[in-house]
């Protein structure tokens, strides 16, 4: 397997160059602010009374609408589309004060498209407001680490849930994430992050935590040491190589932990990749470094015959060309699909960790590597810093 490579500078940039960026890109999430707001409940439409379960990513942005024309008006359609089936008059009613969701179990399953959780806090934000998605258990895990990327209120309550009703006022404190139902006096407590995920939201999101911890990885050499054969063999073999890809070589591999790991490769699709690249430019300048280990795929936008199509791949393409990111790691439109594209090629191999901006990225644990699907901040981080946050499910 080929070694993670350390970051590489632009020409004329050098390490005393770079200085720690303490932005709070992501509106100072747990600043203490009180958000309130009325529900605006998806219930079953089977006249049972309960809230609508197994919403997915597909209902909440229809894949039409997955789509930027350019890095200027990167979520115009990503707003647009917001419930475009599901619930027609979505944008109006959350610019009326309707700006607590409320939904059943599963909320946001589906595939990695980060357009969701950006659309939806865009809407509420166009309007003046802080949305807040109130859910059961089991919220879609990539959606739930997305949210918390970018400072959109993810809670998940099952008796919030269960005792919302239309036209209930809501009050959410950002500094502890209680939930409370004023039009009922209840007060709830939600579900908690994992310490990482509560370290990321409390410091403002992916684009803030990116910013302060891109100089530092700029100065730091990767090292991959998987463990000897003793250790290994208390490990399945997913936990071996993370294991090996720590950036904290003493950080624990186990379940409901939250790691910092190196990855091998981080691609994306044309989809995916215009966010990718404005979260890589948010945190380090877009003047800096290469991209590490950045690679795309051409297979979600072609051959439809659409100029916005056509618009929003060539965002990805001229990035590719600026930074000489060529075949294999280019794809061009017709060379092969994502999850295929890459093992084809060589560049998923067994040992390796290589999470991709598309939910089909967990197929690369048939080539005795580890996948897994991110959204496009968590991707541009990476190339970004070389390394990506992994949490483990938490054991049961």
């Amino acid at each position: 397997m080929m070694p993670i490579a350390p970051a590489r500078f632009l020409p004329g940039v050098t390490h005393h160059t770079l200085s720690v960026d303490e932005r709070d890109d992501a509106g100072a999430a747990t600043a203490g602010r009180i958000v309130t707001g009325t529900a605006l409940i998806f219930w079953n439409p089977d006249g049972s009374g309960r809230k609508l379960d197994a919403i997915d990513t597909d209902q909440i942005t229809p894949a039409a609408d997955c789509v930027s024309e350019s890095l200027e008006t990167l979520d115009e359609r990503w707003k647009a589309g917001s419930f475009r089936h599901l619930m027609p008059d979505f944008r109006d009613r959350v610019h009326r004060g309707e700006n607590f969701i409320v939904a059943g179990e599963r909320f946001a399953i589906g595939s990695s498209r980060e357009m969701s959780p950006a659309g939806l806090k865009a809407v509420a934000e166009e309007a003046g407001l802080e949305m807040v998605i109130l859910c059961g258990d089991n919220m879609g895990d990539i959606f739930r680490r997305n949210a918390i990327n970018l400072g959109l209120h993810v809670v998940q309550c099952p008796p919030a849930v269960e005792e919302a009703r239309d036209g209930d006022e809501f009050r959410f404190d950002t500094a502890t994430r209680a939930i409370t139902n004023v039009t009922r006096n209840r007060v709830y407590e939600p579900v908690p992050l994992s310490e990482k995920e509560e370290e990321i939201r409390a410091g403002g999101g992916i684009f803030a935590l990116g910013a302060r911890l891109f100089p530092e990885s700029t100065r730091t050499e990767p090292i991959v040491e998987f463990p000897e054969p003793e250790t290994a063999r208390t490990m399945t073999t997913t936990e071996q190589i993370l294991w090996a890809h720590r950036v904290d070589k003493t950080a624990r591999v186990r379940p409901g932990e939250t790691i910092r790991v190196y990855a091998d490769l981080l691609p994306a699709s044309d989809g995916t990749g215009p966010f990718a690249i404005y979260t890589f430019n948010r945190i380090t300048g877009g003047d800096k470094i290469y991209p590490r280990a950045a690679a795309f795929a051409t297979d979600h936008f072609v051959f439809t015959g659409k100029e916005s199509d056509d618009r929003q791949t060539a965002i990805s393409k001229e990035f590719a060309a600026r930074y000489s990111i060529e075949s294999p790691y280019y794809a061009n439109p017709g060379d092969g699909i994502f999850h295929f594209y890459f093992p084809e090629q060589g560049l998923i191999r067994p040992g390796g960790f290589h999470p991709g901006a598309d939910s089909h990225s967990r197929a690369y644990g048939a080539y005795g590597a580890v996948g897994i699907g991110v959204g496009s901040t968590t991707l541009g981080f990476g190339w970004a810093t070389g390394s990506i946050f992994w949490s483990g499910a938490p054991s049961t």
